[in-house]
Formats: C-alpha cells, structure tokens, sequence
C-alpha cells in the first residue's frame, strides 16, 4: 500500500512515516500544504492520502476541501481524513462521496498503529470508514423525527458498525453473532430505512447516510454542534 502523509505539523508527518513504514506501508511522500497534496497526487496518484482536516493557509478545512477534490478527480484514490476534534458537518461531507475509498478519523487513532494501518487497509479496500466516536455522539443525539426509530436496538448496533465501516463479516466477529444473523439484520435496516434497491445504488453507503444525516437534518453548524452537548 502507498500513502502520500498530508500534515503541517512535520513532527506528526515524521512520526507516521516511520510507524508506518516499519509495518510495511510504503510512504510515498510527505507534504505540509493541502495544495502541495493536490498537486503531487496528480502527478503521482497514491492509494491513499492521509490528511489533516486543518492545514494552512488558515488552518481550517483546506484538509477536508483537498480530499473532496482528489476524490472528484481520482476516484481511485482513497482519502483517510483525520481531525483533532469531531466535526459531525465536515464527516458528512466527506462520506457522500458515493465510492467509498473514504475515511475520517481522530488523530488519536494514530496512537493504536494496528487500527490505524487496518483503516488504511480499509479505505484502500474501497470501504467508507468513520470514527467510532462520532458514531456514538449521533446516537445518543435526540432528533424530532429520527428515521432510525423503528429499528430494534440490535439493528441499531449493527447499523453503528456499518456506519464505521465494517463487513458482514467483521460485525459479526464483534456481536458474536454469524454472518448469516448479520445480513438479516442488515436486509431488515435497508427496509426499514426505506433504501434504494436499484443494484446501481450503494445501500450500505445510504444507511450510512441515513444515519449521520438524522442528526444534521435542517441544522446548520451550530445545530449540530448542539447535538454533542446534549
């Protein structure tokens, strides 16, 4: 797997490349401007771009903005997004990108090198992967209409697991339940949710969205910063 490091914090950027490497990713490049990763995946495409959310010139979202276009650009590419806070509008934005290939991340992650190289194996895989955290904030976030009532509190838990980017398989493996049990559970979800089942259409990329998007409904940023102090 090669990787292109986005950060400009060169101490991070030097740390993860050498973590990184010593498990076997090979570390392309690194760069301290959203604009120089832009530019250097044009000229030589990663499978993945690991990006800081906030980079210069004002240290905002230039992180997030260089991912979208990479993404429109080089859908072949993953991007694994990684935050220091959880920003739930900057996660949705990212995860509408219908091909998967995406991930967003704390960068307290990078502290659990396995889950951080499994992540990257992911997105590189073409799955959609989330921060479990924030996840688990759009749970517990009360909604007036929240589309996800219907579902069972096991369905719910799967649909949590599914919005973090885990297989069939993987799911199971962590309820302790089969595939088979996990695929019912995920066929009763996509009914429930009212899911295309157009076969051009990613249903598990939808419930993903159902999902983030129940707590963003009809809000704007202050709105869902709202949710992560109730």
């Amino acid at each position: 797997m090669r990787v292109i490091l986005a950060d400009d914090a060169v101490v991070i950027r030097e740390g993860l490349a050498r973590l990184l490497s010593e498990r076997g990713v090979d570390v392309l490049a690194q760069v301290g401007t959203a604009e120089e990763l832009v530019r250097l995946v044009r000229v030589e495409p990663p499978d993945v771009a690991v990006i800081d959310i906030r980079m210069p010139p004002t240290n905002t979202n230039e992180g997030l903005l260089a991912a979208q276009e990479i993404g429109s650009e080089h859908p072949e590419v993953g991007t694994l997004v990684l935050s220091q806070y959880v920003e739930p509008e900057y996660a949705l934005m990212l995860v509408t990108r219908a091909s998967g290939r995406v991930g967003y991340l704390l960068k307290d992650r990078i502290a659990d090198v396995g889950e951080f190289v499994d992540a990257l194996e992911r997105v590189n895989a073409g799955e959609t992967v989330v921060e479990p955290s924030l996840v688990a904030e759009l749970l517990d976030a009360p909604a007036a209409r929240d589309p996800l009532t219907d579902l069972t509190p096991r369905e719910r838990e799967v649909l949590a697991l599914v919005a973090q980017g885990r297989t069939d398989r993987g799911i199971g493996e962590e309820l302790f339940v089969t595939r088979k049990t996990v695929e019912a559970h995920v066929r009763s979800i996509f009914r429930k949710l009212d899911l295309p089942a157009d076969a051009g259409e990613n249903r598990r990329v939808h419930a993903v969205l159902a999902f983030l998007g129940h707590a963003a409904k009809g809000e704007g940023r202050a709105g869902m910063r709202a949710h992560l102090t109730r």
